[in-house]
Order: structure tokens, then C-alpha cells, then sequence
């Protein structure tokens, strides 16, 4: 049962009188922390309190996920610290488990302790979308997915992992299945990840000369028949020629069936062993805003909301609620088809963000909120060092160049500039002197060396006892 207690956060924080109009966050990703940031720099500090909830200390920049994934950003670079930069707002470490807006409260799970409520006066709900799983067997007990920090350095750590098992191992099923990789979902995130992957273990056969590049077997396992469906079929087959000329394996109108103990079945009979596999394949409402919120929500369990980024509709809007990036259904008024909604993707979660926060304060202000429009800058997509493929319109740009726009405009996105130079920094040395290719995998086992205690292969007490005996 939920307490009614506050957070300590929340008692002794950055309050600022009784009458001072609350702001409630929940979320603390793209949209939620630009909303935030906005708010602390154009708010009067006695004209609203600011609170921003979420279970992560950190916003992930997930453009750069590829890149950390393959060793090109620093996996702390691509976090940026809420404390750090939100220095006016409170925040509160837990996840909102449900959203009464009648009463104008939440529930939020804390990390440690009872269940508690806060109290808000206008909310703002950017809570994102999660990973979309169907129920394929073995998926949930192997796959990695790729949407935080954490999941890119584990694929990272267990590629680099999987080159050195395999390097003292004669040829054969087990080392061909350690250097098999598969990805699943050709959106962005799979396409970018996937070739990310492909550059740096490519780049690793230097290193191991033991291993030749025909031992490689990436697999990109698509359902549709074609990736990358926000760029134009022409440029969508020539990443598919792109990604096959360097060794990659491209399924496309093909459904994984089954992925037990690593061994990966398709829909089109084929079968074989995989060390890694990694699940992109697209996303799926928020449970809480699904289930378990007075909301109003459409037929894909998003939130509704109008071009102003209020909840609710032209005829009947939601007073002090707004909603902005994957959970929300933003009107695209910059498209030409009826009805359309915006994309998920960092493009448009910023400059909501950025709108979102303009709107609270005109509000606030007694002034009219403007409606969210945004005309389409193109989309650029990295495909491992080097490669990249940008288009706009007709135009197309493709190769080196392409990947240099997509580092380029990266750098601008990322907030800050002390995250802007980190990122600059780390990329400079890794073009000098190559890519770090140090596994740290054994972090995920920090007692391991002590419990062992030198004795090979022990994993835990129960292990050195047995081998002790």
C-alpha cells in the first residue's frame, strides 16, 4: 500500500511556498529532461517548483548507443547526470507506477522503502515507450535489447568476451557459434547497432590473428521486406548491399521462430547457432500509461494529445496535463496526410521538450500555448566507422561523408558542452590510436575473484567447494 509520506527530496528540497504552482515530470529521458531544463532556465524562481521522477539518475542520449556499443563513445558520455544539470529541480529517484490526475497524484515505487504519493499541480508525462518482446521461446532468457547504456556495454563486453574464448579453440561448431552474432529488428536502432557491431569485430581480427574474417557471421533478421522504413526503398536496399559487401548476412520477410539455448531458427527453415542476439524490434506502449492511468489514451495505448501538446482533444482538453515523446500521439502538422502523428524519435523528443516548456510558462503566465510544428531536418544513420547513409527529400548522401554529418550533428544534439567535449575527445584519441578493445564484462561479477580465491573456473562458494573437494 502507498504511503502518503513525501521523499525526503521532496520535504527538504527546492520548495518554494504553498502557493507556488507544482510541475510534475515523469520521466526523465530526451523529452523530459529538455522539459525540465528549459523550465529551471526561463521559470522566475518563486513561479513553479519543478520535479522530475525516474528510476535512472541519468538521460541516455541513445543516438550514441551504436557508438558505445562498438567502442567509439564512452558509455558515461552518453549518460548526462539529471543532478548535474537540473541544479533547480527536484529529483526523485523511483518509477511512477500509476497517474490519478482527478486527484492529481501518482504512485511511486522507490528504489528501497514503501510505496509513496506526490502530489503535483500540472503533470507532464514523458515516461517513453518500452522494448516490444512477442513470445518466442527462448527470447526473454537470451536476447539482450539496445534502448539504455547498460545493454550496449553488455553487447559490447560479450562480443570482446566471445573473440577471446574463440581464439584458443580449434575450428569448429562451438567457435563458429561464438563468433555468430544476430540481430533482430531492421529499424534504426538494429541497423545502426548491427553495423556498429560488424566495424568493430571486423576491426578486432587484427588483433586476433588466430580468427579470419569467414569466420565472422552477422545475421540482421527483418520481418518486413525492407529496413529502415524512414528512408526511401532505393536507399534502404543499397544499406542492404552496403552491409552484405562487408560480410553481413541480411533476412528480409523473415520471422525469428525460436531462440533456446542460442540456437536461432527462422521462419524461412534456417538454422543455427548464435553466441550473441540482440532484440530491436520496435516498441510498445508504456504499461503505465496502457493500464494504469485516468488519462485519456488511443487504440496503440498512447497517450492523446493535441497539436498544443495538451492531453486530451481540440473539443475536449485535459486541464494541467501535457504529454510529449514515445507515449504520447503528437499531431504532425507538418505532414501531409490526415491525422498523422510524429515519429518516435530524438528529433522531435527534443524540440517538444523545448515547446513543451515554452507552453507550461506561457500558461503559467496567462498567455495562449502555440501548437507543435516541425518540419523534417532528414535522417542520418551510422553504419560502423566510415559508413553512413543521410537523406532528405530526394537527396541522398552516402558513405564517408554521410557518417560524418551523423557525428556531426550528434555533437550539437547531446546537451551541454562539457558532454559535447567528452564526446569530441574520446573520438579524436579513437581515430589515432584505434578503438579501446578491453572487455569489462567481469564487472557484472565483481566477487567472482574474490570467491574463487585462484581456484580456475569458479563461479561462486558452491563452485570452489566442489573443486576444493
Amino acid at each position: 500500500m502507498a504511503s502518503n509520506e513525501q521523499p525526503p527530496c521532496m520535504r527538504n528540497g527546492r520548495t518554494h511556498g504553498a502557493n507556488v504552482p507544482k510541475i510534475l515530470v515523469v520521466g526523465g529521458g530526451y523529452a523530459g529532461f529538455y522539459t525540465a531544463w528549459k523550465l529551471e532556465k526561463k521559470l522566475r524562481r518563486d513561479e513553479a517548483e519543478v520535479t522530475v521522477v525516474d528510476p535512472r539518475p541519468y538521460m541516455t542520449y541513445q543516438p550514441f548507443l551504436p557508438e558505445v556499443l562498438a567502442g567509439s563513445v564512452e558509455a558515461r558520455h552518453a549518460a548526462v547526470s539529471l543532478r548535474r544539470h537540473l541544479r533547480r529541480t527536484n529529483i526523485v529517484a523511483g518509477m511512477v507506477t500509476a497517474i490519478d490526475h482527478g486527484h492529481k497524484t501518482v504512485t511511486v515505487a522507490a528504489p528501497d522503502g514503501p510505496d509513496f504519493t506526490l502530489v503535483y499541480d500540472i503533470i507532464v508525462v514523458t515516461v517513453g515507450a518500452v522494448t516490444r518482446k512477442f513470445p518466442i521461446p527462448g527470447v526473454a532468457e537470451q536476447a539482450i535489447g539496445m534502448k539504455h547504456v547498460e545493454e550496449a556495454v553488455a553487447i559490447r563486453d560479450r562480443l570482446l568476451v566471445a573473440f577471446d574464448r574463440a581464439s584458443v579453440l580449434k575450428p569448429g561448431p562451438e567457435r563458429k557459434r561464438l563468433l555468430t552474432v544476430s540481430f533482430v529488428g531492421g529499424g534504426f536502432a538494429g541497423v545502426e547497432g548491427f553495423g556498429e557491431l560488424l566495424s568493430l569485430a571486423t576491426a578486432l581480427l587484427k588483433s586476433y590473428p588466430e580468427l579470419s574474417i569467414t569466420e565472422l557471421d552477422f545475421h540482421l533478421i527483418e520481418a518486413q521486406g525492407r529496413i529502415l522504413p524512414e528512408v526511401a526503398a532505393d536507399t534502404g536496399r543499397w544499406v542492404v548491399r552496403s552491409l552484405e559487401k562487408r560480410g553481413a548476412r541480411i533476412h528480409l520477410n523473415t520471422q525469428l521462430r525460436s531462440a533456446e539455448n542460442g540456437h536461432v531458427v527462422l521462419s524461412t527453415g534456417e538454422e543455427f547457432d548464435s553466441e550473441l542476439i540482440v532484440w530491436t524490434a520496435g516498441n510498445a506502449a508504456n504499461p503505465v500509461i496502457a493500464t494504469h492511468t485516468d488519462l485519456p489514451t488511443n487504440e496503440r495505448g498512447l497517450l492523446t494529445v493535441r497539436a498544443d501538446l495538451r492531453v486530451g482533444t481540440d473539443t475536449a482538453p485535459v486541464a494541467d496535463a501535457w504529454a510529449i515523446g514515445d507515449n504520447a500521439a503528437v499531431p504532425d502538422l507538418s505532414s501531409e496526410i490526415s491525422g498523422a502523428k510524429t515519429v518516435p524519435n530524438a528529433q522531435h523528443a527534443v524540440r517538444q521538450g523545448k515547446r513543451l516548456a515554452a507552453n507550461i510558462l506561457a500558461t503559467i503566465r496567462g498567455r495562449r500555448a502555440k501548437k507543435y510544428v516541425h518540419h523534417n531536418l532528414g535522417v542520418v544513420a551510422t553504419l560502423g566507422f566510415g559508413h553512413g547513409v543521410f537523406q532528405f527529400g530526394r537527396i541522398v548522401i552516402k558513405g564517408f561523408p554521410a557518417w560524418l554529418m551523423h557525428r556531426g550533428y550528434h555533437v550539437l544534439a547531446i546537451p551541454s558542452w562539457e558532454r559535447k567535449i567528452r564526446v569530441l575527445a574520446v573520438w579524436l584519441t579513437a581515430d589515432v590510436f584505434g578503438r579501446d578493445i578491453v572487455s569489462l564484462m567481469s564487472v557484472q561479477h565483481p566477487r567472482e575473484a574474490f570467491v574463487a580465491g585462484g581456484t580456475p573456473h569458479a563461479r561462486s562458494i558452491d563452485d570452489v567447494t566442489a573443486n576444493r573437494t
